[in-house]
């Protein structure tokens, strides 16, 4: 079991020191396969660092670059989120019933149509799906059909039924600020234009991420689609908003151990699309639960915080 804590270090790191740790390990504490809990927490959190300073030591691409391909991911992971359960029914074959997402009737296949529903051949989701496998495999040339596609479908809403309209009109997830629908073209634009800067690049200089990656959101798919938890779930979106706030969080740590600004391209990209939700939707600025000015400042503050983390780090 100590070999599962040594995944969290780098390649290399694993390769030329891999051996030492285990067996120091092992010497420590003689009989068992795990070590105390402080111990683990501590070299996963050192297998993190050496991480995050493996990838801003890395001069096989600008930082820049490295940033807007995070940016990609987290845009697209960010349209595909309200979508995990449509696409895993879809996937398996899977009719959900009373749980369908933004479905009026029971029936939903691809090649059948329900009392007043429009037939389609493929859910919305996909296409966030195929760019997301696509930039994490570094193939931009792939992701950024994927994403035109998106601002496709979500400027024909009404008038073409290839994805339909059950499932893509409805709202996207909550999270921090408002729900995010397929129609608002600034998701799916951004997506694009990151996907299009990415394209031009050679793709040898584009990171390539493991298919490991892909684990987390398999497992997202199979808990909404097996819980029929959809995007309007209360529970689905106080989850999503901690994974927000732990990413913003991972982001500050990164910016913090690395002074390197990458990260900031990433939070910014998703500010800008989440203040745009805000604003266009002033319904939710005056809920009393959700106070506009606190939403608005959770949203801004990071920046700033990052680039405070940045200078601090470079200056030491």
């Amino acid at each position: 079991m100590n070999r599962l804590l040594l995944a969290a270090y780098p390649r290399a790191v694993r390769a030329r020191q891999g051996q030492e740790v285990l067996a120091c390990l092992a010497e420590a504490y003689p009989g068992r396969s795990w070590p105390p809990p402080r111990e683990a927490v501590a070299l996963v959190r050192a297998g993190a660092q050496a991480r995050i300073r493996a990838v801003a030591d890395d001069t096989a691409r600008p930082w820049w670059l490295d940033g807007v391909h995070l940016a990609a991911l987290v845009l697209a992971a960010l349209a595909l989120v309200p979508y995990l359960q449509d696409v895993w029914d879809w996937a398996l074959r899977i009719d959900p019933g009373g749980h369908a997402l933004g479905f009026g009737s029971t029936g939903w296949y691809p090649w059948s149509q329900g009392p007043g529903a429009q037939p389609r051949t493929l859910p919305y989701g996909l296409l966030p799906l195929a760019c997301l496998i696509a930039l994490l495999r570094g193939r931009a040339w792939i992701a950024l059909p994927a994403s035109v596609a998106m601002v496709c479908a979500g400027a024909t809403i009404g008038t073409s039924t290839f994805f339909g309209t059950e499932g893509v009109v409805g709202p996207g997830y909550y999270g921090l600020g408002a729900p995010i629908l397929a129609h608002d073209l600034v998701l799916s634009g951004s997506l694009t234009a990151a996907c299009a800067v990415l394209a031009i690049c050679r793709p040898g200089r584009l990171r390539r991420r493991s298919y490991a990656w892909l684990v987390p959101v398999v497992c997202a798919m199979s808990v909404a689609g097996g819980l029929h938890i959809a995007s309007y779930d209360p529970a689905f979106q106080r989850g999503w908003l901690l994974v927000e706030i732990a990413a913003l969080i991972a982001a500050w740590a990164a910016t913090a151990e690395t002074g390197d600004h990458r990260w900031m391209i990433p939070v910014a990209a998703f500010a800008v699309v989440r203040l745009q939700a805000v604003v266009t939707q002033p319904m939710l600025m005056e809920s009393p639960r959700v106070p506009g000015t606190a939403v608005l400042f959770a949203l801004v503050a990071p920046l700033p915080i990052l680039a405070s983390a940045a200078r601090r780090r470079q200056g030491v």
